[in-house]
Formats: C-alpha cells, sequence, structure tokens
C-alpha cells in the first residue's frame, strides 16, 4: 500500500496542520519508507513465536503496585490555571472550521 499525496493533504486537513510543499514531500516519503518497513516486517514467518501482552519479563519485578493516594485539592489546582470559573479549568475552544 502506498501513500500519495492526496492521503498527506487529507491528513494534514484532519489535523489542522499547514504544510508547507516541502513538508508535504517529506511526510509523504517518511510515510512510505514506514510501509514499506512494514511490509518487510509482514514477510517474517513468525509461526513459532508466541504473542507477547507485556514486554517487560518479568513484569513482577518491571511494575509497582497501585496505592491509593489522595488527590489535589481542587482548589489548589485551579490556582495554577491561566483561567478558571472557579470549579473548571477554563479553555480556548479549540475545534472551529
Amino acid at each position: 500500500m502506498k501513500i500519495s499525496g492526496k492521503d498527506v493533504a487529507y491528513v494534514a486537513d484532519l489535523a489542522n496542520l499547514d504544510l508547507t510543499a516541502q513538508e508535504r514531500e517529506r511526510m509523504l516519503r517518511d510515510l512510505n519508507s514506514i510501509l514499506d518497513y512494514i511490509d518487510r516486517l509482514n514477510e517474517l514467518d513468525t509461526t513459532s513465536v508466541s504473542p507477547m501482552a507485556q514486554t517487560l519479563l518479568p513484569a513482577v519485578e518491571a511494575m509497582r503496585e497501585d496505592e491509593l493516594q489522595p488527590c489535589l485539592p481542587r482548589e489548589d489546582a485551579l490556582k495554577n490555571a491561566p483561567a478558571s470559573d472557579g470549579e473548571f479549568f477554563r479553555v480556548p475552544k479549540v475545534i472551529e472550521k
């Protein structure tokens, strides 16, 4: 599967990215390179390899036990906010078209 310039433009538009022609060419080249590598990986015979759910082995030593901790009080969290309504953070609207 190959990515076309139209695909790059479509995804850039979805992500609200304003790419230059040079950036679009580089993105096209990079994405196609990634897909080519995935195709190469798909050629490997993995029938004798068991699936892994966790790459950190042994997982017991790598993971800590969950501990219940008190939350940061709302008032303290809102002190750091550039804008709030006293109860929630106020943020600018970011979904526009």
